[in-house]
């Protein structure tokens, strides 16, 4: 084990365990558990720049990850993170805002924001000699394990509900992942991988259930910190906005910069927004009730990778947005489809989740929770190839004309 690994501690009751004594939640109550790490050695060992490699993934912040380097050279496993930041002016423009970024994690190797903890996830079952690692997903998360899965040679199972969208599940299938739909809800899916990893002895890589998910996913809190407010002089508080299903990666981000907090490398926290459809909003309506206690909902809503009866780290997802002086906000899916359209000319082509972010932000902008002078990031988690159904409501379908010049002029009226 890894001695900058310390141990592992409740989030609910702030029980501590040694590095190999609790492998998920905490015995005594059910809370997700934080990893903790070394951070007086890690101080003394490095600093900001010497923390920091060249490589252009998150294996670049390999000192301040919990887990072995994994290997894998020249593998997709290698390339998850460092994803590319862009500042579209006319869509600042468009907003009236001074300053912003689109973080576009659909640049990841199968494409959304989830790679970042299936590596990690990959990298630890390989350290504790898992034999098989299952996960339960809407498309994403299970995609990400496949794939990094099979960068690694290591045995993969997914458990997805039968309503997931055909592009994702087709790439389980062909990243090789034994792949099985329920009929049944993602919170179905869940429950039953949680009872298969039990009964088989498979390491569990389920999101707000494994807490070395969370180590993978505060990687993008590092990149926002590299990329953006260790180089740019800020005389406000980032503001970022990120979509919200079961508040894995908001808690991950939120981690992330804490971690760079605790070292003291973060002179100022962002502040960090968590968008979630008003059809799956389980998180927001705690936040907005003033509770940690994360009631479950009937999820309903197109945006599959955040559709969510009952968050499992809603606790820590409320937690994330109290504590930086964000907020919640929740939008319909018509504002998440006009974002599919509003970003695409931008040159960036988000699913549905991805796009509940910007959607936030423009909710954001008109109730007044961040003004034309808030610097602003927003997170696109995921490509909009995993959904074309959803890109094909936002923008329509293409005109079919007869192969004549005449048919072509009437169009464009030529």
């Amino acid at each position: 084990m890894t001695e900058k690994l310390l141990g592992l501690r409740c989030s609910l009751c702030g029980a501590e365990y040694g590095p190999r004594e609790v492998t998920y939640l905490c015995p005594r109550d059910g809370g997700n558990l934080d990893v903790i790490l070394d951070y007086s050695a890690l101080r003394k060992a490095y600093t900001p720049q010497s923390a920091v490699s060249v490589e252009p993934s998150l294996w670049r912040y390999l000192p301040l990850l919990p887990v072995e380097d994994p290997g894998c050279a020249a593998t997709p496993l290698r390339a998850a993170g460092w994803t590319p930041l862009y500042s579209p002016p006319a869509l600042a423009a468009r907003l009236g805002l001074r300053q912003l970024w689109i973080k576009d994690e659909g640049r990841n190797p199968t494409a959304s924001f989830k790679d970042r903890a299936s590596a990690v996830v990959v990298a630890r079952a390989r350290q504790i000699g898992a034999q098989v690692v299952v996960t339960a997903s809407t498309g994403n998360a299970g995609a990400a394990l496949a794939g990094m899965s099979a960068a690694a040679g290591q045995p993969a199972v997914i458990l997805a509900p039968k309503t997931a969208p055909p592009a994702k599940v087709a790439q389980l299938l062909v990243y090789g992942a034994r792949v099985v739909l329920v009929d049944g809800t993602y919170d179905n899916a869940f429950d039953l991988t949680v009872e298969a990893a039990q009964e088989f002895g498979w390491y569990c890589r389920n999101t707000g259930y494994n807490p070395f998910t969370v180590e993978g996913k505060k990687t993008a809190g590092f990149e926002i910190w590299e990329q953006i407010l260790f180089t740019q002089r800020l005389d406000r508080p980032l503001c970022v906005f990120v979509s919200v299903g079961d508040g894995n990666i908001i808690s991950g981000i939120h981690k992330g910069l804490r971690d760079l907090q605790e070292l003291g490398w973060l002179e100022q926290m962002p502040r960090l927004f968590g968008v979630q459809s008003e059809g799956s909003a389980a998180v927001a309506n705690a936040f907005r009730a003033g509770t940690e206690q994360i009631t479950p909902v009937s999820a309903q809503t197109l945006a599959d990778s955040i559709s969510v009866d009952l968050p499992r780290d809603g606790v820590r997802a409320v937690r994330a947005a109290r504590d930086t002086g964000g907020s919640y906000i929740t939008v319909p899916d018509s504002a998440i489809l006009f974002a599919i359209a509003e970003l695409g000319p931008a040159g960036i082509f988000a699913e549905p989740a991805g796009a509940a972010a910007w959607a936030g932000l423009r909710a954001a902008l008109a109730s007044g929770l961040v003004g034309p002078d808030d610097p602003v990031l927003v997170m696109n988690t995921g490509s909009g190839l995993k959904d074309t159904r959803a890109a094909l409501q936002a923008v329509g379908a293409a005109p079919v004309i007869p192969p004549s010049m005449d048919a072509l002029r009437g169009l464009f009226k030529v």
